[in-house]
């Protein structure tokens, strides 16, 4: 096996400035964790951009390989549930954090972190999901605990466009949901139909400024992937016994509301945490993404890049440019 493998590398200069660059890392840099596994595909999410910029709140130490996604096959396990050409998926816990992650051609993680690929998917396709997929999952788990039914009206799903919110759209869809998809990017609306999106509205109509404790009741659920104001609309206007199942803060971490929605109309608000999500359930959500969850239109929602395009990528990411799902090749 080699002794080097190619990753693109988050430095931080003299001037507390950082760069990236593709180049060799050494293999015995790498943690000693029990599972060394080589790397098909990763895939490009929001903390990844994060980590690649220098944000100490996602990495605290560099040089870094971020890179929360991984799927690949192991080349080495010291942990019996695991063989050598095994094919498997890592996603979150501390991959690309702070620990070296799916932005290099091996990754040596705990066994505790993997997960065996599931039947119906391949290692692409898996990353084509990734996090942005499994937190997507992650909401549609709690919308279906909470007895949120496809014949209960209307399911809002915020930043549509983005990676979280197309795998939503696509997941609920395929369930048979009627989803409402709220974007700022109106020009990509027929996009977000082609994907299952039942209709597509102004973000707008989801950042309520009136200051009402409880607005008309529009939506049967909801899976906010930006936090803020929408997160707080998204609650005043879903309906009696409704959930809303929440992810992301890029609208702001503060929310704003009131106790209204919650003992007049009995609203559970649900958070999702991809990063710690139990293993059992973790498995379970894969085999569901492999099989009757499985977006009919993973090839229009991804799309690839290699290693040395992926820093254009990022940039891309952080200005929300982003559309979809960029898959890493390795």
């Amino acid at each position: 096996m080699t002794n080097t493998f190619r990753a693109l590398v988050v430095e931080e200069t003299a001037d507390d400035q950082f760069h990236r660059s593709v180049r060799q890392w050494p293999v015995d840099q790498l943690p000693e964790h029990a599972v060394l596994v080589r790397v098909h595909y990763s895939s490009l999410n929001y903390k990844d951009a994060l980590s690649a910029s220098g944000d100490k709140g996602v990495t605290r130490q560099y040089p870094h390989i971020p890179g929360i996604d991984a799927a690949g096959v192991v080349q080495k396990s010291r942990n019996a549930r695991f063989h050598q050409g095994d094919r498997v998926i890592v996603t979150s816990y501390d991959l690309g954090q702070n620990t070296p992650g799916g932005f290099g051609q091996f990754i040596r993680v705990p066994a505790s972190w993997v997960v065996p690929l599931p039947e119906g998917l391949t290692l692409r396709e898996s990353m084509a999901l990734g996090t942005a997929g499994l937190t997507a999952a992650i909401g549609v788990h709690h919308l279906r605990q909470h007895q949120v039914k496809p014949d209960g009206g209307d399911v809002l799903v915020t930043g549509a466009t983005g990676g979280v919110g197309t795998m939503a759209i696509s997941i609920l869809a395929r369930l048979g949901y009627e989803v409402a998809a709220a974007t700022g990017k109106t020009n990509r609306a027929s996009f977000l139909k082609k994907i299952g999106a039942h209709s597509v509205i102004q973000r707008d109509e989801v950042q309520d400024q009136s200051g009402r404790p409880l607005l008309s009741s529009r939506w049967a659920g909801a899976i906010d992937t930006v936090g803020g104001r929408m997160l707080d609309t998204a609650l005043r206007q879903t309906q009696p016994n409704g959930t809303v199942s929440c992810c992301g803060n890029v609208a702001g971490g503060e929310l704003h509301t009131s106790v209204y929605p919650f003992i007049l109309r009995g609203i559970t608000l649900a958070g999702i945490d991809s990063g710690n999500c139990p293993m059992r359930l973790r498995r379970q959500l894969w085999e569901h993404l492999a099989t009757s969850w499985k977006p009919r239109h993973l090839e229009e929602i991804s799309r690839e890049c290699s290693l040395d395009e992926l820093s254009t990528e990022i940039d891309k990411i952080l200005e929300g440019g982003q559309v979809g799902r960029v898959v890493v090749k390795h």
